[in-house]
């Protein structure tokens, strides 16, 4: 059985040529769901590889919404159908940083005659990538529980991505439920007075005789030095933190 991809569209037709065309070429279509709030309930039931979303559905919330509370919550790609090109609406799916978009026009429906070659391109790329980071988040975090400090890794929004066994331990957070989390909502001693430019030419910031509140509400002194992690063209792609008591 091949990946399983759960669409995401609200137009009947549109959602079963989709379904048809990914079938032929070899995918699993366990559902196809029409609203935000059943998206994101799918994706944490049947933990598809990849999900299809619609931008535009009916209900409380939209497919970019929806979109980045799959990602948050269960690191699941998504590739968006979409018609519109406003300045507003791909600013909204930039920061859910898709995998992909898939060209709808201006009739609703997937641009005809039905590019399946493309399609199927754009999903093993976005499968094959997805692997690739998770083969090496799992190979940081093997290395992250022989290291005798505490550390927590983030994304350039500073939200956890991964913490090894002591930094749980001094937190008492499980990375199962920090994950997705803001760095200081698990880390308390990085309130919002630290900025920027309180980081060093090295980009770290390093602080001594901090208290940390862990989620028990224990006070445990701790050091740690906060590094950015920059990409090779300097922009900041997560933050790794590191400390101890």
């Amino acid at each position: 059985m091949g990946s399983k991809i759960l669409v995401v569209e609200d137009e009947r037709i549109t959602a079963e040529d989709i379904k048809s065309g990914l079938e032929n070429a070899g995918y699993n279509v366990p559902a196809m769901v029409s609203t935000g709030e059943d998206a994101v309930d799918k994706a944490g039931k049947l933990r598809p590889d990849l999900v299809l979303m619609d931008i535009k559905l009916k209900g409380k919330i939209d497919g970019i919404e929806a979109a980045g509370q799959i990602k948050l919550r269960y690191n699941i790609p998504v590739i968006y159908l979409s018609a519109y090109s406003d300045e507003y609406t791909v600013k909204r799916a930039k920061i859910t940083e898709p995998s992909g978009y898939i060209v709808k026009d201006e009739t609703g429906l997937v641009k005809k005659p039905f590019e399946e070659s493309e399609l199927h391109n754009v999903i093993e790329i976005t499968l094959h990538r997805h692997k690739m980071e998770r083969d090496h988040d799992i190979l940081l975090s093997a290395m992250l529980k022989n290291i005798n400090d505490a550390v927590i890794s983030t994304n350039a929004d500073g939200r956890i991505i991964l913490m090894n066994f002591l930094a749980e331990s001094l937190t008492g957070w499980d990375l199962d439920d920090a994950s997705g989390k803001e760095l200081r909502e698990v880390f308390t001693p990085l309130d919002k007075k630290y900025k920027l430019s309180d980081f060093n030419e090295k980009n770290e910031l390093l602080t001594d005789n901090v208290i940390l509140k862990n989620k028990k509400g224990e006070d445990i002194p701790v050091k740690c030095n906060l590094k950015i992690i920059r990409d090779d063209d300097y922009n900041i792609g997560g933050f790794m933190l590191v400390f101890n008591n």
